[in-house]
C-alpha cells in the first residue's frame, strides 16, 4: 500500500522529535541545573556519597554511569564535574573506564538523534548537490576517521559540537562510535586524575584546578596525538594537489 503525502510528511516531522527533545531538555537544564551540578554540591555531599559507594559499589557505579549518560546525551551542564567525580568515587582506572563508557554512550545517543532527523535531510541534500558542497562531502568521507579523531582530541572543540557535526554530514555510525571511545581517553584520564586527589583539595578548602588540562606536560602529548591524526589528512591533501 502506497503511503499518502500526509503520512510521509508526518513521518518526516517525527524524525526531528528526538533532536528537538534534546534541545528542549538542554535549554531547561542550562537554566535549572547550572548551580546544582557543581563542585560545591559535590563538596557538601561527599561524605554521604563515599559512604553509599562503600556499601553499594555496584549500585553507585551504575547510577553514576546512568547520570553521566543523561548529562552527555542532553548536553546538560556539569560534564566536567561528572568526569572529576568519576575519579573521586572510583579511582583512576575504574573512574576512567566509567567516564569513557558513559561519555561514549551519551555521545552516540545525541549523534543518532541528530542523524535520524536533521542529519538525514542535510546528508541527502549534500549527496545530491554538485560543485563545492559535493566535493566537501567527498573529502570528509575520504578522511572520515582522521577528522573524527581530531574532533575528539582537540580540547578546544566543544563536546556537543563533536557529537552533532558528524551526524549532520552523514559519517558512518561505527566510525563515530570507535573514534569517540578512543579519542576521548586522553582527556578522560586528565579529568579523572584530578578527581582522584579531590578529597585533599576539599580538605584544604579549595576547588579543583581544571586548568591542569592546559599545562604543557599535559597538553604536549595531546597535541602530539592531534598531529598524528592530522598527518594522514595532510598527506591526502598533498597527493590530491599533485594529481591535479
Amino acid at each position: 500500500m502506497d503511503e499518502t503525502p500526509s503520512n510521509l510528511s508526518r513521518k518526516s516531522w517525527l524524525r526531528h522529535v528526538p533532536l528537538a527533545l534534546v534541545g528542549l531538555v538542554a535549554i531547561v537544564g542550562a537554566v535549572t541545573l547550572g548551580d546544582v551540578l557543581s563542585f560545591d554540591t559535590l563538596r557538601d555531599n561527599r561524605e554521604a556519597l563515599l559512604a553509599f559507594r562503600d556499601q553499594n559499589y555496584a549500585v553507585m557505579a551504575l547510577s553514576f554511569l546512568a547520570a553521566y549518560i543523561v548529562i552527555v546525551a542532553f548536553s546538560l551542564p556539569g560534564a566536567a564535574v561528572a568526569s572529576v567525580t568519576g575519579g573521586f568515587l572510583f579511582g583512576l582506572v575504574a573512574g576512567t573506564g566509567i567516564n569513557v563508557l558513559a561519555a561514549t554512550i551519551g555521545a552516540m545517543a545525541i549523534f543518532l538523534a541528530a542523524r535520524w532527523g536533521l542529519g538525514a535531510t542535510l546528508s541527502a541534500k549534500m549527496e545530491a548537490s554538485e560543485g563545492r558542497i559535493h566535493k566537501l562531502k567527498t573529502a570528509l568521507h575520504d578522511a572520515e576517521v582522521e577528522v573524527l579523531l581530531l574532533l575528539r582530541l582537540v580540547p578546544a572543540v566543544p563536546f556537543f559540537v563533536a557529537n552533532l557535526l558528524p551526524a549532520l554530514v552523514g559519517v558512518k555510525i561505527w566510525n563515530f562510535f570507535w573514534t569517540t571511545a578512543l579519542g576521548i581517553i586522553p582527556g578522560a584520564i586528565v579529568f579523572t586524575w584530578i578527581g582522584v586527589g579531590l578529597g585533599e583539595v576539599f580538605d584544604r578548602g579549595g576547588s579543583p584546578d581544571l586548568s591542569l588540562l592546559w599545562e604543557p606536560h599535559v597538553m604536549g602529548p595531546i597535541l602530539g596525538l592531534c598531529a598524528l591524526a592530522a598527518l594522514p589528512i595532510l598527506v591526502k591533501m598533498l597527493r590530491g594537489k599533485k594529481e591535479l
